[in-house]
Protein backbone atom coordinates (compact mmCIF):
# COMPACT_ATOMS: atom_id res chain seq x y z
CA UNK A 1 0.00 0.00 0.00
CA UNK A 2 1.17 3.27 -0.95
CA UNK A 3 1.75 6.23 1.86
CA UNK A 4 -0.78 8.12 0.85
CA UNK A 5 -3.37 4.86 0.82
CA UNK A 6 -1.68 4.20 4.73
CA UNK A 7 -2.26 8.00 5.46
CA UNK A 8 -5.89 7.45 4.31
CA UNK A 9 -6.48 4.18 6.12
CA UNK A 10 -5.32 5.50 9.03
CA UNK A 11 -7.51 8.63 9.07
CA UNK A 12 -10.31 6.62 8.57
CA UNK A 13 -9.73 4.43 11.31
CA UNK A 14 -9.25 6.95 13.66
CA UNK A 15 -12.65 8.70 12.59
CA UNK A 16 -14.42 5.19 13.65
CA UNK A 17 -12.71 4.49 16.89
CA UNK A 18 -13.26 8.19 17.84
CA UNK A 19 -17.35 7.99 16.83
CA UNK A 20 -17.48 4.71 18.61
CA UNK A 21 -15.59 6.08 21.96
CA UNK A 22 -17.71 8.71 22.17
CA UNK A 23 -21.46 7.26 20.85
CA UNK A 24 -20.63 3.85 22.87
CA UNK A 25 -18.95 5.47 26.31
CA UNK A 26 -18.86 2.60 28.56
CA UNK A 27 -16.53 3.39 31.72
CA UNK A 28 -15.04 0.70 33.95
CA UNK A 29 -16.09 2.50 37.20
CA UNK A 30 -19.78 3.10 37.57
CA UNK A 31 -20.83 6.82 37.35
CA UNK A 32 -22.97 8.48 40.01
CA UNK A 33 -25.85 6.91 38.43
CA UNK A 34 -24.65 3.19 39.19
CA UNK A 35 -24.49 2.18 35.95
CA UNK A 36 -21.03 2.00 33.63
CA UNK A 37 -23.03 2.77 30.32
CA UNK A 38 -26.44 4.39 29.24
CA UNK A 39 -28.44 1.48 28.09
CA UNK A 40 -29.85 2.23 24.30
CA UNK A 41 -33.41 2.40 23.29
CA UNK A 42 -36.48 4.35 24.57
CA UNK A 43 -39.40 3.35 23.06
CA UNK A 44 -42.81 3.29 24.89
CA UNK A 45 -44.61 0.72 26.88
CA UNK A 46 -47.93 -0.09 24.73
CA UNK A 47 -50.93 -2.12 24.54
CA UNK A 48 -50.66 -5.64 23.63
CA UNK A 49 -53.05 -5.95 20.77
CA UNK A 50 -54.01 -8.15 18.05
CA UNK A 51 -56.92 -7.67 15.09
CA UNK A 52 -59.68 -9.29 17.77
CA UNK A 53 -58.90 -7.12 20.55
CA UNK A 54 -61.67 -4.56 19.68
CA UNK A 55 -64.27 -7.22 18.60
CA UNK A 56 -63.22 -8.51 22.62
CA UNK A 57 -64.00 -5.41 24.14
CA UNK A 58 -67.34 -5.01 21.73
CA UNK A 59 -68.83 -8.70 23.40
CA UNK A 60 -68.02 -7.00 26.98
CA UNK A 61 -71.64 -5.55 26.12
CA UNK A 62 -73.51 -8.82 25.86
CA UNK A 63 -71.55 -10.42 28.72
CA UNK A 64 -72.43 -7.57 31.38
CA UNK A 65 -75.95 -8.47 30.63
CA UNK A 66 -75.41 -12.05 31.99
CA UNK A 67 -72.17 -12.36 34.51
CA UNK A 68 -70.85 -16.44 34.01
CA UNK A 69 -67.67 -17.29 35.59
CA UNK A 70 -64.89 -18.30 33.82
CA UNK A 71 -62.03 -20.47 34.98
CA UNK A 72 -58.98 -20.73 32.55
CA UNK A 73 -56.99 -24.05 33.05
CA UNK A 74 -54.15 -25.67 31.78
CA UNK A 75 -53.44 -24.29 27.60
CA UNK A 76 -50.24 -26.03 27.33
CA UNK A 77 -47.72 -26.43 24.61
CA UNK A 78 -48.22 -30.18 23.40
CA UNK A 79 -45.80 -29.14 20.23
CA UNK A 80 -42.75 -30.46 21.70
CA UNK A 81 -40.65 -28.27 19.54
CA UNK A 82 -37.32 -26.72 21.28
CA UNK A 83 -34.69 -24.43 20.18
CA UNK A 84 -31.63 -25.67 18.25
CA UNK A 85 -29.35 -24.47 21.50
CA UNK A 86 -31.47 -26.25 23.75
CA UNK A 87 -32.31 -22.40 25.20
CA UNK A 88 -36.22 -22.92 25.50
CA UNK A 89 -39.17 -24.15 23.87
CA UNK A 90 -40.48 -22.29 20.56
CA UNK A 91 -43.58 -21.63 21.70
CA UNK A 92 -44.99 -19.46 24.84
CA UNK A 93 -45.74 -21.34 28.18
CA UNK A 94 -48.02 -18.55 28.86
CA UNK A 95 -50.80 -19.54 26.68
CA UNK A 96 -53.37 -19.49 29.52
CA UNK A 97 -52.41 -16.04 30.51
CA UNK A 98 -53.30 -14.92 27.10
CA UNK A 99 -56.21 -16.49 27.73
CA UNK A 100 -57.11 -15.06 30.69
CA UNK A 101 -56.16 -11.70 29.30
CA UNK A 102 -58.54 -12.08 26.44
CA UNK A 103 -61.25 -13.10 28.48
CA UNK A 104 -60.88 -9.63 30.72
CA UNK A 105 -60.81 -7.50 27.73
CA UNK A 106 -64.21 -9.40 26.77
CA UNK A 107 -65.33 -8.59 30.17
CA UNK A 108 -66.07 -11.96 31.25
CA UNK A 109 -66.13 -12.59 35.05
CA UNK A 110 -62.94 -14.99 36.58
CA UNK A 111 -62.11 -16.90 38.89
CA UNK A 112 -58.61 -17.99 39.17
CA UNK A 113 -57.82 -21.94 39.07
CA UNK A 114 -54.19 -21.65 37.39
CA UNK A 115 -52.21 -20.62 40.93
CA UNK A 116 -54.10 -21.06 43.82
CA UNK A 117 -50.30 -21.14 45.72
CA UNK A 118 -51.17 -17.74 47.58
CA UNK A 119 -54.63 -18.40 48.84
CA UNK A 120 -53.97 -21.90 49.59
CA UNK A 121 -51.20 -20.35 51.76
CA UNK A 122 -54.10 -17.72 53.43
CA UNK A 123 -56.25 -20.78 53.97
CA UNK A 124 -53.31 -22.42 55.88
CA UNK A 125 -52.54 -19.61 57.85
CA UNK A 126 -55.72 -18.93 58.71
CA UNK A 127 -56.76 -22.01 59.83
CA UNK A 128 -54.05 -22.08 62.16
CA UNK A 129 -54.94 -18.80 63.33
CA UNK A 130 -51.87 -16.44 62.06
CA UNK A 131 -53.51 -13.94 60.07
CA UNK A 132 -55.02 -11.16 62.30
CA UNK A 133 -58.66 -9.82 61.14
CA UNK A 134 -59.03 -5.81 60.30
CA UNK A 135 -60.04 -5.39 63.90
CA UNK A 136 -57.18 -7.01 66.04
CA UNK A 137 -58.27 -5.44 69.25
CA UNK A 138 -61.74 -7.12 68.56
CA UNK A 139 -62.77 -10.56 70.31
CA UNK A 140 -61.05 -12.86 68.43
CA UNK A 141 -58.68 -10.93 66.82
CA UNK A 142 -57.85 -13.11 63.62
CA UNK A 143 -59.08 -14.24 60.63
CA UNK A 144 -62.41 -16.68 60.39
CA UNK A 145 -62.39 -18.74 57.46
CA UNK A 146 -66.28 -18.61 56.09
CA UNK A 147 -67.92 -22.16 54.26
CA UNK A 148 -68.89 -20.59 50.76
CA UNK A 149 -66.51 -17.89 50.73
CA UNK A 150 -65.20 -18.15 47.47
CA UNK A 151 -67.21 -18.14 44.47
CA UNK A 152 -67.54 -21.09 42.19
CA UNK A 153 -67.31 -21.23 38.06
CA UNK A 154 -69.85 -22.13 35.52
CA UNK A 155 -67.42 -23.45 32.93
CA UNK A 156 -63.68 -23.45 32.58
CA UNK A 157 -61.08 -23.44 29.43
CA UNK A 158 -58.71 -25.96 28.72
CA UNK A 159 -56.65 -27.20 25.75
CA UNK A 160 -53.27 -26.49 24.10
CA UNK A 161 -51.39 -25.33 21.34
CA UNK A 162 -50.46 -28.29 19.27
CA UNK A 163 -48.99 -27.25 15.98
CA UNK A 164 -45.65 -25.62 14.94
CA UNK A 165 -45.01 -26.54 11.43
CA UNK A 166 -41.96 -25.31 10.12
CA UNK A 167 -41.49 -23.89 6.26
CA UNK A 168 -45.15 -25.38 4.63
CA UNK A 169 -43.83 -23.80 1.46
CA UNK A 170 -41.15 -21.44 0.61
CA UNK A 171 -39.77 -19.42 -2.35
CA UNK A 172 -36.86 -17.57 -3.30
CA UNK A 173 -34.48 -16.22 -6.24
CA UNK A 174 -31.07 -14.55 -6.80
CA UNK A 175 -28.42 -13.81 -9.31
CA UNK A 176 -25.15 -12.88 -9.60
CA UNK A 177 -23.69 -10.58 -12.19
CA UNK A 178 -21.06 -7.82 -13.63
CA UNK A 179 -18.29 -7.01 -16.11
CA UNK A 180 -15.79 -9.98 -17.29
CA UNK A 181 -12.79 -8.35 -16.56
CA UNK A 182 -10.74 -8.98 -13.29
CA UNK A 183 -11.34 -5.20 -11.92
CA UNK A 184 -15.06 -4.70 -13.14
CA UNK A 185 -18.18 -4.56 -11.12
CA UNK A 186 -20.25 -7.40 -9.49
CA UNK A 187 -23.26 -7.35 -8.02
CA UNK A 188 -25.67 -10.26 -6.40
CA UNK A 189 -29.27 -10.25 -5.28
CA UNK A 190 -31.16 -12.31 -3.84
CA UNK A 191 -35.13 -12.52 -2.31
CA UNK A 192 -36.48 -15.29 -0.07
CA UNK A 193 -39.98 -16.39 1.91
CA UNK A 194 -41.41 -19.22 3.63
CA UNK A 195 -44.37 -19.76 5.80
CA UNK A 196 -44.81 -21.67 8.85
CA UNK A 197 -48.20 -22.30 10.87
CA UNK A 198 -49.22 -22.99 14.42
CA UNK A 199 -52.37 -24.43 15.76
CA UNK A 200 -54.66 -24.31 19.09
CA UNK A 201 -57.04 -26.67 20.16
CA UNK A 202 -59.67 -25.46 23.10
CA UNK A 203 -62.65 -26.84 25.09
CA UNK A 204 -64.66 -24.97 26.95
CA UNK A 205 -66.38 -27.02 30.51
CA UNK A 206 -69.77 -26.87 32.42
CA UNK A 207 -67.74 -27.33 35.83
CA UNK A 208 -70.66 -29.15 37.01
CA UNK A 209 -71.70 -31.69 35.09
CA UNK A 210 -68.00 -31.66 33.12
CA UNK A 211 -69.78 -31.70 29.83
CA UNK A 212 -67.60 -30.62 27.45
CA UNK A 213 -70.07 -27.47 25.32
CA UNK A 214 -67.82 -26.26 22.88
CA UNK A 215 -64.57 -27.09 21.10
CA UNK A 216 -62.70 -24.95 19.12
CA UNK A 217 -59.58 -26.05 16.83
CA UNK A 218 -57.56 -22.79 14.74
CA UNK A 219 -54.61 -22.48 13.22
CA UNK A 220 -52.83 -19.32 12.09
CA UNK A 221 -50.24 -18.96 9.41
CA UNK A 222 -46.98 -17.38 9.56
CA UNK A 223 -44.83 -15.81 6.79
CA UNK A 224 -41.12 -14.63 6.82
CA UNK A 225 -39.30 -12.65 4.38
CA UNK A 226 -35.49 -11.82 3.50
CA UNK A 227 -33.95 -9.67 1.01
CA UNK A 228 -30.64 -9.18 0.19
CA UNK A 229 -27.94 -7.42 -2.34
CA UNK A 230 -24.47 -6.56 -2.73
CA UNK A 231 -21.62 -5.27 -5.09
CA UNK A 232 -18.03 -5.92 -5.44
CA UNK A 233 -16.04 -4.04 -7.05
CA UNK A 234 -12.04 -2.67 -7.42
CA UNK A 235 -11.56 1.34 -6.89
CA UNK A 236 -7.55 1.39 -8.51
CA UNK A 237 -5.56 0.12 -6.13
CA UNK A 238 -8.30 -0.98 -3.33
CA UNK A 239 -11.40 -2.63 -3.43
CA UNK A 240 -14.66 -2.66 -1.52
CA UNK A 241 -17.58 -5.09 -0.34
CA UNK A 242 -20.58 -3.25 0.25
CA UNK A 243 -23.89 -5.09 1.29
CA UNK A 244 -27.33 -4.72 2.91
CA UNK A 245 -30.08 -6.77 3.18
CA UNK A 246 -33.63 -6.95 5.36
CA UNK A 247 -35.21 -10.18 6.97
CA UNK A 248 -39.02 -9.72 9.48
CA UNK A 249 -40.46 -12.96 10.61
CA UNK A 250 -44.13 -12.23 11.80
CA UNK A 251 -44.01 -12.63 15.68
CA UNK A 252 -44.70 -16.41 16.32
CA UNK A 253 -46.25 -15.73 19.85
CA UNK A 254 -47.89 -12.69 18.27
CA UNK A 255 -49.48 -15.00 15.93
CA UNK A 256 -50.19 -17.54 19.35
CA UNK A 257 -51.97 -14.36 20.89
CA UNK A 258 -54.03 -14.08 17.93
CA UNK A 259 -55.69 -17.38 17.98
CA UNK A 260 -56.45 -17.54 21.45
CA UNK A 261 -58.34 -14.32 21.11
CA UNK A 262 -59.70 -15.59 18.31
CA UNK A 263 -60.61 -19.10 20.23
CA UNK A 264 -62.22 -16.92 23.05
CA UNK A 265 -64.03 -14.68 21.09
CA UNK A 266 -65.91 -17.10 18.96
CA UNK A 267 -66.59 -19.36 22.20
CA UNK A 268 -67.58 -15.96 24.39
CA UNK A 269 -70.13 -14.81 21.37
CA UNK A 270 -71.70 -18.39 21.52
CA UNK A 271 -71.92 -18.69 24.53
CA UNK A 272 -73.69 -15.87 25.29
CA UNK A 273 -76.19 -16.02 22.22
CA UNK A 274 -75.12 -12.70 20.56
CA UNK A 275 -76.45 -11.59 17.66
CA UNK A 276 -73.92 -12.96 13.93
CA UNK A 277 -71.62 -10.70 13.21
CA UNK A 278 -72.64 -8.24 16.12
CA UNK A 279 -69.06 -6.88 16.77
CA UNK A 280 -67.50 -6.86 13.24
CA UNK A 281 -68.56 -3.02 12.97
CA UNK A 282 -66.36 -1.86 15.29
CA UNK A 283 -63.35 -3.31 13.67
CA UNK A 284 -62.67 -1.54 10.22
CA UNK A 285 -62.98 -4.56 7.61
CA UNK A 286 -64.40 -2.78 5.17
CA UNK A 287 -61.77 -3.91 2.42
CA UNK A 288 -62.05 -7.66 3.95
CA UNK A 289 -62.38 -9.97 0.76
CA UNK A 290 -64.36 -12.56 1.45
CA UNK A 291 -66.85 -10.47 3.99
CA UNK A 292 -70.39 -8.56 3.00
CA UNK A 293 -71.10 -5.84 3.93
CA UNK A 294 -74.46 -6.97 5.38
CA UNK A 295 -72.63 -8.99 7.80
CA UNK A 296 -70.88 -6.12 9.62
CA UNK A 297 -74.14 -4.21 10.28
CA UNK A 298 -74.19 -3.24 14.57
CA UNK A 299 -77.28 -4.93 16.45
CA UNK A 300 -78.01 -2.61 19.36
CA UNK A 301 -78.95 -4.21 22.86
CA UNK A 302 -77.80 -7.39 25.12
CA UNK A 303 -78.80 -10.87 23.32
CA UNK A 304 -80.86 -13.26 25.74
CA UNK A 305 -78.70 -15.62 27.62
CA UNK A 306 -80.03 -18.77 28.76
CA UNK A 307 -79.60 -19.87 33.09
CA UNK A 308 -76.45 -20.62 33.45
CA UNK A 309 -77.33 -24.02 34.65
CA UNK A 310 -77.64 -25.52 31.55
CA UNK A 311 -74.77 -26.44 28.88
CA UNK A 312 -75.59 -23.07 26.42
CA UNK A 313 -73.09 -24.35 23.94
CA UNK A 314 -73.30 -27.50 22.68
CA UNK A 315 -70.91 -28.03 19.86
CA UNK A 316 -72.73 -30.70 17.52
CA UNK A 317 -71.27 -29.80 14.39
CA UNK A 318 -68.57 -27.51 12.59
CA UNK A 319 -69.66 -24.07 12.01
CA UNK A 320 -69.56 -22.64 8.79
CA UNK A 321 -68.61 -19.46 10.66
CA UNK A 322 -65.75 -20.52 12.31
CA UNK A 323 -64.32 -21.29 8.82
CA UNK A 324 -64.60 -17.04 8.19
CA UNK A 325 -61.00 -16.11 8.02
CA UNK A 326 -61.73 -12.48 8.53
CA UNK A 327 -64.77 -13.32 10.87
CA UNK A 328 -63.75 -10.43 13.79
CA UNK A 329 -60.55 -9.60 12.26
CA UNK A 330 -59.62 -5.68 11.84
CA UNK A 331 -56.80 -3.51 11.45
CA UNK A 332 -58.45 -0.61 13.65
CA UNK A 333 -55.53 2.38 12.53
CA UNK A 334 -56.40 2.97 8.82
CA UNK A 335 -53.76 5.15 8.68
CA UNK A 336 -51.37 2.76 9.73
CA UNK A 337 -49.79 -0.65 7.86
CA UNK A 338 -51.66 -3.74 7.87
CA UNK A 339 -50.15 -5.69 10.36
CA UNK A 340 -50.75 -8.12 13.27
CA UNK A 341 -51.03 -6.35 15.82
CA UNK A 342 -53.66 -3.69 15.44
CA UNK A 343 -53.46 -0.31 17.31
CA UNK A 344 -56.51 1.09 19.85
CA UNK A 345 -59.09 3.22 18.52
Amino acid sequence: MTPRGRKYMFRSLALVIAAVALGGCISPIPTASGRYTAPIGGSPVISNETPYSAALRCLSRYTASKPLRIAVGQIADYTGKMESDNSGRKVTQGAALMAMSALAKAGVPLVERFDTSVAEMELKYANNKLIGSDNPSGPGGYRKIMAGSIPGSDYYLVGGITELNFNIRSEGIGGDGGGTATNAIKGTVGASMYVMNVGLDLRLVDTTTLQVVDVVSYQKQIIGRQISAGVFDFLGQTFFDASVGESALEPIQLAVRSVIERAVLEMMSRLYHTPPNACTGDLGTANDPVTDISDRRQVPGPAYVQPATTAMNEEKYYDTSRQEPYRWYGASDATADDGLRGQLQ
